[in-house]
């Protein structure tokens, strides 16, 4: 039995210039992004019957790999070279879809990592990242980017490149644990409630590249001005960083923010947020807010019903937390 742990993320810059559209033509993106103290659990176990078991928010028992219905278990059970005999369960501490979290390539990293393990073998987190790409992004056709992969497999707080060529540059940024409980103290989620398909943006936003280039040079800039905010430890640059990159991401194409999505934002910032963004590609999902701490209180009191969720900075990517019979 193989028990592994990989992290959802929030992103403070450049979340868009990763998709190929841009990075592959304009020069390259960038992104500067965290991972948190929320995780995906999968459990991968040999099954006597010989059969395909699969229980994520339903159940699929199959005869043969071929039948299973999500795609990302199917793919990255034939990625491993695995055929049959074998039970899978997934365990996420945030409802998976429609979150802004990056909870499908969190799967999918922490699967293609529980997979390897049963076979005996370690994945390091740069082939664990280019793999579930691959899976995601080739094989099953998705709109979205490259960032939620890598920051899943490796962790931390990092600013990523993303390359003409396809190849990817992985600078973490160093943090003392103090400094990085600092950051984390000024951070806040607040789920709206809204769950959406982010392909659909995704898709509009990648066939708009060309009308947004000036917007999108700009923000590839913020995520390195992101990365130095942080090495400095100045958390109002990094609160500027965010309301700016929020204005811009906005308008990359509809359906990114709406009226109520704009409301609850100016009431954070008049509370005292410094910046924020909704996480992902926008819609819904939860809203990312950094604040000085002390302002936490007020901010949750300006933004009721919706729930206050404080986060950490986890400075590790996926890992194996059992290996057992």
């Amino acid at each position: 039995m193989i028990i592994t742990r990989t992290p959802l993320r929030i992103s403070f810059a450049g979340g868009g210039t990763d998709l190929p559209s841009f990075y592959r033509t304009h020069g390259g993106g960038a992104v500067t992004s965290a991972a948190i103290d929320r995780y995906v659990h999968v459990l991968v176990n040999e099954k006597f019957e010989g059969t395909i078991r699969v229980a994520y928010s339903r159940t699929e028992n199959v005869d043969r790999l071929e039948q299973l219905e999500h795609p990302i278990f199917r793919e990255a059970i034939r990625a491993v070279g695995l055929h049959k005999a074998l039970e899978i369960h997934t365990i996420a501490d945030i409802p998976g879809e429609g979150t802004g979290l990056g909870s499908s390539s969190t799967l999918t990293v922490g699967l293609l990592n529980a997979l390897y393990a049963y076979q005996g073998r370690l994945c390091e987190p740069a082939r664990l990242a280019e793999e579930a790409c691959s899976i995601e992004i080739d094989r099953l056709g998705g709109a979205q980017g490259k960032q939620d992969d890598y920051i899943a497999a490796f962790g931390g707080v990092q600013h990523f490149e993303f390359r003409a060529d396809d190849s990817v540059r992985t600078a973490p940024i160093p943090l003392s644990r103090a400094a990085r409980e600092e950051l984390s103290d000024h951070l806040s989620l607040f789920y709206t409630g809204i769950t959406r398909k982010a392909d659909g943006i995704l898709r509009s936003q990648s066939q708009r590249t060309e009308q947004n280039i000036p917007t999108l040079e700009r923000m590839r800039a913020l995520a390195v001005d992101a990365r130095e905010a942080i090495v400095h430890h100045d958390w109002p640059a990094l609160g500027a960083v965010m309301d700016e990159g929020w204005a811009l991401k906005r308008g990359l194409t509809d359906g990114i923010s709406t009226a109520e999505i704009d409301g609850w934002y100016g009431r954070a910032k008049a509370a005292g947020a410094l910046g924020g963004k909704i996480t992902g590609a926008g819609g819904g999902g939860f809203l990312l807010l950094l604040h000085p701490p002390e302002r936490s209180h007020q901010i949750a009191a300006a933004l009721a019903p919706m729930a206050r969720l404080p986060i950490r900075i986890t400075p590790e990517g996926s890992r194996i937390l059992f290996v057992g019979r």
